[in-house]
């Protein structure tokens, strides 16, 4: 049995409690409470679209009652395939009352990543837009799928703009799906006008019952289903209102208005935009994608208050070239998660809106978030900040064995609490790997301070070994950030023959900055040592990322490997 002093609740301002009287409840049952507290006050708006609580909860009603019409049963999956929307948000809570898990599905997905989530998740109805129903329909003999429900962005447009939308559409797609209801086939509009408002509720056991599928990114090997209850994911939901306490619930006069470009089918979006706008009654701005002009013209226009976010999408904000046109003030808090976040990019955003933006940390198995920085008290730059409330936290040795290391010792990060997964669905072996007496062991490479403070390093699968010394990424990328003309940057580890790996870093530029190799590599020399300096520097004008804009490092790796692949065969 692992003990430490948990030294971090020494920090906690006395607005943070360091443990929660959880209320343990099914999650849609949040939505039921804000349609009775708020039922007038606006829950969502989309392109011009306000729909109130009342409205939202009477249309997943709805759904879960004709999810319950064509054979959904409580355990059964259903997959939502869409972008941040009012169905988006409208499904996930029906799927949930139904008794039924959500599978959320990334609708960028090709034809072979949805066919193997569809198929491991074992999910029997789909709901997407009708923009993505021929690739559905292309794997739909080869899945478990038995129904598919189809929705387009213009089934929510105001008028005129639902009438317009279809030429857009043709325009930017090349397309306009005309789908053909069938006994398979479903659509959403004639869902909402004839479904009833009622539904048969389930026995929901909260910490048993699994509201959730997600999948890892799959970077190794297959993606793997995580399976969050409806009490991990409440739990996180209580943990984020006792962090964000200056955040008032919007039964006072003002409403709380959260940005929402985070995608709902990633954790994070869900539970930091989705189910804690819904649990506190907030408005939610949707974004369907990152576009920086709609953002920052939906800031100006919206004054939202709390923007979650990741480094990407404030990296875009700042360097956009119109950004002092755009009134930011109403910004009050952000919190960054998915990839580490330079302290200038921090320092500047802080200085344009006059809130506040601190670093989080977090995992697909932890629902996610399991530190955070403090947004109104104490701060630590660089660090991911301190365990949440119920949330124990440790540096394990890197021996492989449960032994903590000692303070300021890097070595892998590993958390416990109400928020951490059930396992991973249907693979013991890997669920054995990462659970370990009770501990979410995370692949993090860190250390702690004597405050309690925590520090990323490194993936660990990410640190780089060239010449027997230990490089970690995220020290390099700081450094390359700094300079006043690069506007991304990433490193990683390439094959070498003598090194046996060296290090190589992918840049990408300012709008109108010139800087050449050979400038960079001087800088790089001044601020680091001689073995951590990249040996190698591309320039590109863009990175490949996921869809919270969390920078794919491992892509860049197997890029590399091909192409090295590739010359040592045409020798």
């Amino acid at each position: 049995m692992v003990k430490q002093e948990k030294v971090w609740h020494s920090r906690y301002p006395k607005e943070i409690p360091i443990t929660i009287d959880y209320v343990k409840r099914p999650l849609y049952d949040d939505l039921a409470e804000s349609a009775k507290k708020y039922g007038q006050k606006k829950a969502l708006h989309f392109m011009g679209k306000d729909i109130s609580y009342q409205s939202l909860y009477d249309e997943a009603k709805k759904m879960a009652n004709y999810l319950q019409s064509i054979g959904v049963r409580k355990g059964d999956k259903v997959a939502i395939m869409l972008p941040n929307t009012p169905q988006a948000v409208v499904s996930y809570y029906g799927i949930l009352m139904a008794g039924a898990v959500v599978v959320q599905t990334n609708p960028l997905y090709t034809e072979r990543e949805l066919t193997y989530q569809v198929n491991d998740s074992e999910a029997t109805v789909i709901i997407c837009l009708d923009i993505l129903l021929p690739r559905v329909n292309q794997v739909r003999s080869h899945t478990s799928l038995d129904h598919v429900i189809v929705t387009g962005i213009k089934d929510y447009l105001p008028f005129p703009k639902n009438l317009i939308y279809p030429f857009i559409q043709k325009k930017e797609y090349n397309m306009v799906v005309k789908v053909e209801e069938s006994n398979d086939t479903h659509v959403w509009q004639k869902i909402m006008e004839h479904s009833v408002a009622d539904y048969l509720e389930s026995t929901i056991d909260p910490e048993e019952d699994i509201a959730l599928l997600q999948y890892t990114g799959g970077t190794t090997g297959h993606p793997k289903g995580v399976m969050l209850s409806h009490y991990n994911l409440t739990s996180n939901v209580q943990m984020c209102e006792t962090w964000l306490y200056k955040i008032v619930d919007s039964e006072s006069n003002k409403q709380n208005v959260v940005l929402g470009v985070l995608p709902f089918f990633h954790v994070y979006g869900m539970t930091t935009v989705m189910n804690f706008s819904i649990k506190k009654g907030s408005k939610i701005i949707l974004m369907p994608k990152f576009n920086a002009t709609d953002i920052l013209k939906a800031i100006d226009k919206q004054k939202p208050n709390l923007f979650p976010g990741a480094p990407t999408i404030y990296i875009g904000l700042l360097n956009h070239p119109d950004l002092e046109k755009y009134d930011l003030s109403s910004i009050e808090a952000c919190i960054s998660g998915s990839a580490p976040l330079p302290i200038e990019v921090q320092e500047r955003f802080e200085k344009i809106t006059g809130g506040k933006l601190v670093e989080g940390y977090g995992l697909t198995e932890s629902s996610p978030v399991t530190h955070s920085n403090f947004v109104w008290e104490e701060r630590i730059n660089g660090s991911i900040g301190v365990p949440w409330p119920d949330t124990d936290a440790v540096i394990f040795k890197m021996d492989g064995e449960l032994e903590p290391a000692e303070i300021g010792e890097v070595g892998e990060i590993a958390v416990k609490g109400p928020q951490i997964m059930k396992g991973y669905w249907k693979n013991e072996e890997e669920t054995a790997k990462v659970l370990k007496e009770g501990w979410l062991m995370t692949g993090d490479m860190g250390y702690m301070d004597e405050n309690g403070y925590f520090y990323v390093v490194d993936r660990k699968k990410d640190m780089i070994i060239a010449s027997g010394y230990n490089i970690y990424p995220r020290e390099v990328e700081e450094v390359l950030y700094e300079h006043p003309s690069v506007q991304e940057a990433v490193v990683a580890g390439v094959p070498d023959p003598y090194r046996g790996e060296t290090v190589k870093a992918y840049v990408v530029l300012k709008d109108g900055a010139a800087l050449t190799e050979e400038e960079l590599n001087e800088y790089s020399r001044k601020h680091l040592a001689a073995f951590k300096v990249p040996r190698i520097y591309e320039f590109r004008d863009e990175l490949p990322k996921t869809a919270v804009g969390k920078i794919l490092r491992r892509k860049l790796i197997d890029e590399e490997k091909e192409k090295q692949t590739e010359e040592v065969s045409s020798v």
